[in-house]
């Protein structure tokens, strides 16, 4: 009995050769349109799908395999009586290896510039139902979805057999290939026909294993497409940590459009400034917490110059992320082995969705994306700020937007000098945020403040006034803002709302 194997693919790498070896082995080959096409011109053996079925391709192509010949040579099942014997009646024969991968629906669903029409053209719909038959009936069947299984199988094949084991292998790959197919699919629908989102579909590729996650004991692993926005170039592998602190890093730094630098530890800022260039920017930034600086990540939205590489080379920070740096710099960096040198290759995505898994689900949210201006602060005091107070006032709340709560920011001329964060009570972010800036020298006279959430008694304003602050920011809210608006203006403050919480758990 002749052995049969179909073959119908986009992505034609290798599949000369494949094609090929199977002719080697004494198979029958039948291949779709442009398949057969490209496996004559290279004188492969093949018979197009048509004359096989007896039944042309209709639609431009939309229908070619969707026949029981097909089908039934697939998913018949060679053990069982009865589909033996309907399969002789109805001139089935047995496809024993089937080679598929889709339209490339992946590469065009992002595009702007193509159409609608051009994009629901190149959803597959036979390869899909092939692929899942085949794995379906893996007891029978291998089925082969990508180029890099080529190989290895065919080395089985010549074997003599292919292993059940495999046969399951592949089947799991098809299933999955066709899961991350199918779910592209329903999530460009849901957005671009504006459908309620019923159910939350993640749809991320396995990257590789992280060498453990927060704590040596626990497995760790990263999906998706996190080089696509990040290039490593020196040092070791990141780490569970470091990929979470970069990401916090860059999110922050990016929210400025002067040359800033942040530096973060444990997701929370440790020093933030906006400098005349990335030198003055990082010494800021460092005289912030020069000591819990010490192993962080320092993160720049311009490229790093020679000057700032030799200045950062005076203490050990984990990780330098920067969207460029000149040769010089990056040669005097790559001076300390254990650091890690990241380039952003783009921006982080601002429209994802914030996804945290709880027990039997997941919590999802926008992410923070909440911005201010001059226009949008309400002045709530008798006392105005002044113009330099205001350009302080919105880089603090910026900063204090991707502080942890509560959260408590103190600056002085666009740098950060106190941060207190995380603390279950903002009197106590209160406190430790000018205990922090005494112990490095600052001088909180004049400074501003920011707090990611309102005031609930006015002993936290009191807190921050008594250290020499002169204009505060927050969402405002609270029932005793106006015990908090008097306290302020007793001692002739300045203070503004934002109607916005900044929350950060």
């Amino acid at each position: 009995m002749k052995k049969f194997a179909l073959i119908s693919v986009s992505d034609k790498t290798a599949v000369i050769d494949f094609a090929r070896e199977l002719n080697s082995l004494e198979y029958q080959i039948l291949a779709t349109g442009n398949t057969f096409k490209l496996l004559s011109e290279n004188k492969i053996d093949c018979l197009e799908i048509r004359d096989f079925t007896g039944f042309p391709e209709i639609f431009d192509g939309r229908v070619k395999t969707l026949h029981p010949k097909v089908f039934g040579g697939i998913l018949m099942r060679r053990d069982n009586v009865t589909d033996l014997k309907e399969a002789g009646e109805n001139q089935i024969l047995p496809i024993d290896i089937v080679c598929v991968n889709l339209y490339p629906f992946p590469n065009v669903v992002n595009r702007t510039d193509i159409s609608l029409e051009e994009k629901i053209e190149n959803i597959d719909i036979g390869g899909p139902s092939l692929i899942r038959a085949s794995a379906k009936n893996f007891e029978n069947v291998s089925v082969l979805t990508d180029p890099s299984q080529y190989s290895g199988f065919i080395s089985e094949l010549k074997s003599g057999q292919v292993s059940i084991n495999t046969r399951k292998k592949l089947a799991y790959a098809a299933f999955s290939y066709t899961s991350f197919y199918d779910t592209l699919i329903v999530n460009y629908f849901e957005k671009e026909f504006e459908q309620p989102k019923t159910a939350i579909r993640l749809n991320f590729k396995s990257s590789f294993d992280l060498r453990y996650g927060e704590n040596p004991h626990q497995s760790a692993y990263l999906f998706g497409d996190f080089e696509n926005y990040f290039d490593i170039l020196h040092g070791k592998e990141l780490s569970y940590n470091n990929i979470v602190d970069l990401s916090a890093a860059v999110e922050l730094v990016n929210e400025f459009d002067e040359a800033a630098c942040v530096i973060v530890k444990h997701t929370n800022p440790c020093g933030a400034a906006i400098g005349k260039n990335v030198f003055d920017a990082y010494e800021r930034s460092l005289s912030c917490d020069p000591v819990s600086a010490f192993g962080g990540i320092v993160a720049f939205n311009k490229e790093v110059d020679e000057a700032t590489a030799e200045k950062m080379n005076e203490i050990f920070t984990e990780i330098i992320v920067a969207p460029a740096f000149t040769e010089k710099a990056l040669e005097l960096l790559k001076t300390k082995k254990n650091r890690r040198i990241v380039k952003i290759k783009k921006n982080i995505d601002r429209n994802e969705l914030l996804v945290k898994s709880i027990p039997g689900g997941l919590l999802v949210q926008e992410k923070d994306n909440s911005k201010i201006d001059e226009t949008q602060l309400k002045l709530v005091t008798e006392k105005k700020y002044s113009e330099k107070e205001l350009d302080d006032l919105k880089f603090a709340w910026t900063v204090c937007k991707h502080t942890k709560s509560n959260a408590i920011i103190y600056v002085k001329d666009k740098k950060a000098i106190g941060v207190g964060a995380g603390q279950m009570s903002r009197l106590d972010s209160t406190k430790i945020a000018a205990e922090k800036a005494k112990q490095f020298g600052h001088d909180l006279n004049g400074a501003v403040a920011a707090s990611d959430a309102f005031f609930p008694f006015a002993d936290g304003l009191l807190e921050i006034i008594s250290n020499g602050i002169t204009a505060v920011i927050q969402p405002g809210g609270s029932v005793r803002d106006e015990e908090v608006i008097a306290a302020a203006n007793e001692k002739n403050i300045s203070m503004v709302f934002t109607g916005i919480r900044n929350f950060k758990h």
